[in-house]
């Protein structure tokens, strides 16, 4: 594609970035003969037409929300183009690196460099604000680093103009999920002080070199996020108490924009703001009850909190977040022991939700499809029963958390949270069990009813069947249903389907038993269920 000249005037040179969702080009206008950046959005390659005409309406969002903004510490856009039938946009060109390039390259950033670039983004954030416009994504790599000391924000894809009528979803979180500001994974309305806690993670993942709360998967860091305080910056000097400031769970409490470049000012010149430890939580020893901001309790993410949360970009409820008891306990000398079994509180109203998460933002790439064709080799036939009912092939697994089912040979165990899934290939094929010993609704079929209502946003969802069912004399509900995972998610695309048996056992405990593959192996999956099913044995 180097070389393409768009809209008779843009000739893409090269390559200078790339991300999820588009490639960014050095390019020459011919017509006013300077250097331009050209972002491609690849993403829209690989998605249906309904999605296409959406993902064209967020960039020409993009473009009329950064031309609101007149500053020297926001990138310009300079045109918005169709070509190809794909958005295209073209930037003021901005030598040097991002701030998540610097990070990787150096490890961290000097304190008082970062409270600089911490300064420029909030003049940047502040302009964009005074226009009505929420950026909604601050993170490293949307920050530029320009070779004459400028800092730049950049990628207002998917920033919330004032008065716009709203692309994204009801209900949808969009952005990177460790740099979400909490109210947003609780499904509350942003304002500027969003932004703000955005800046705050990642002024701390410029000082220390991490992100604060990004943890193994997507769903865990949004417990994170909510959950959770940022472990204390070690090498943050004179910013740290601004950062932990910024940070502040609660956006009434959390610093306004002035008075956080008053204390990015003074960490700039080498100084610790004393009017940042105002909001410094009091942090007592572990086991111990941890004061408002603290993070042993936070309002509003009780077992009592029922906001639906979306992962970044994929319209899919993750679900109220609870923190997870850790299941391993130490023995005298270090070695782990197994731990007992607890019975936890569960709030999996959005079992189905999480499930659809964890298919969507990536089911191993390559190695997903090796061991999905691996899969298809050894599945067996589940029509050939042992001796002891469980069919040829198969075992009778006795889970820590109390049941027991007979599952494939070679399937193996991985949690996520107070998920338990069964897997053969790493998650392209998977059954997941949930524990509820709360439930939200009076009977599994309501239950479904209101997962669906947030599950039919994704691409091509149709209902196969939702139904109540009695399943071992007790009463349930089945949903059968398909969709497609796009490009933009996942690394391994394409129509999938899912089985859900959810039941009420007689004390009272809600159990969710579900299956997820590819539709081309729906066949197997489905007797695969039908006899895991047969074979289940919940917690006695």
């Amino acid at each position: 594609m180097q070389g393409l000249l768009l809209a008779e005037r843009y000739r893409l040179v090269d390559t200078i970035g790339s991300g999820g969702m588009g490639r960014v080009w050095r390019a020459h206008d011919v017509v006013l003969h300077r250097a331009v950046a050209v972002k491609e959005l690849t993403a829209a390659l690989y998605v249906s037409e309904n999605e296409r005409t959406i993902l064209l309406k967020r960039t020409r969002a993009e473009a009329r929300a950064a031309a609101r903004i007149s500053h020297s510490a926001v990138v310009t856009v300079h045109d918005v183009l169709e070509h190809d039938n794909r958005p295209w946009i073209v930037m003021e060109l901005v030598e040097g690196v991002s701030l998540a390039d610097a990070v990787r390259e150096q490890g961290r950033v000097e304190p008082r460099e970062a409270a600089r670039i911490g300064m420029w983004l909030l003049r940047g954030l502040r302009a964009a604000h005074r226009a009505g416009v929420l950026h909604r994504d601050v993170k490293p790599g949307n920050v530029l680093l320009a070779e004459d000391g400028r800092v730049m924000l950049t990628d207002f894809g998917i920033a919330q103009v004032e008065g716009d009528t709203t692309i994204t979803r009801t209900g949808e979180i969009v952005g990177s999920v460790d740099y979400i500001a909490p109210e947003r994974v609780r499904g509350q309305e942003p304002g500027p002080a969003s932004d703000l806690w955005s800046l705050g993670a990642t002024l701390y993942t410029a000082v220390e070199g991490k992100s604060p709360f990004r943890r193994t998967t997507p769903l865990t860091t949004m417990q994170a996020v909510v959950g959770e305080e940022a472990a204390e910056p070690v090498a943050a000097g004179p910013l740290g108490p601004v950062i932990t400031a910024l940070l502040c769970k609660d956006p009434a409490a959390r610093p306004g924009a002035e008075e956080a470049g008053q204390m990015l000012a003074e960490a700039a010149e080498g100084r610790r703001p004393r009017v940042a430890q105002a909001y410094v939580p009091t942090r007592q020893q572990a086991g111990s009850e941890v004061g408002e901001g603290g993070g042993a309790h936070v309002p509003g993410v009780s077992g009592q909190h029922t906001s639906p949360v979306t992962a970044a970009g994929d319209g899919a409820s993750a679900g109220p977040v609870t923190p997870v008891t850790p299941m391993v306990t130490v023995q005298q000398g270090g070695a782990p022991a197994p731990a007992p079994v607890v019975r936890r509180r569960r709030r999996v109203r959005t079992i189905a939700l999480v499930v659809l998460l964890a298919v969507l933002v990536g089911a191993g790439g390559a190695a997903a499809m090796y061991y999905a064709n691996e899969w298809r080799q050894t599945a067996g036939n589940q029509g050939e029963q042992s001796t002891d009912g469980v069919p040829e092939g198969w075992e009778r697994v006795e889970d820590p958390e109390g049941f027991n089912l007979a599952l494939p040979k070679g399937w193996k165990r991985q949690v996520d949270g107070a998920q338990i899934d069964y897997t053969p290939d790493n998650g392209e094929h998977f059954l997941r069990i949930a524990v509820d010993d709360s439930p939200d609704f009076d009977s599994p079929y309501h239950h479904q009813l209101d997962l669906e209502e947030q599950v039919k946003v994704r691409t091509e969802y149709r209902r196969v069947r939702l139904e109540e069912n009695i399943y071992r004399d007790r009463p349930g509900a089945l949903w059968d249903f398909t969709w497609t995972a796009v490009a933009k998610d996942t690394e391994s695309p394409g129509p999938r389907r899912a089985i859900e048996q959810m039941y009420l056992a007689r004390d009272g405990v809600e159990y969710t038993i579900y299956m997820s593959a590819p539709t081309a192996d729906w066949a197997t999956a489905r007797e695969q269920f039908d006899a895991v099913l047969r074979s289940w044995r919940p917690a006695q």
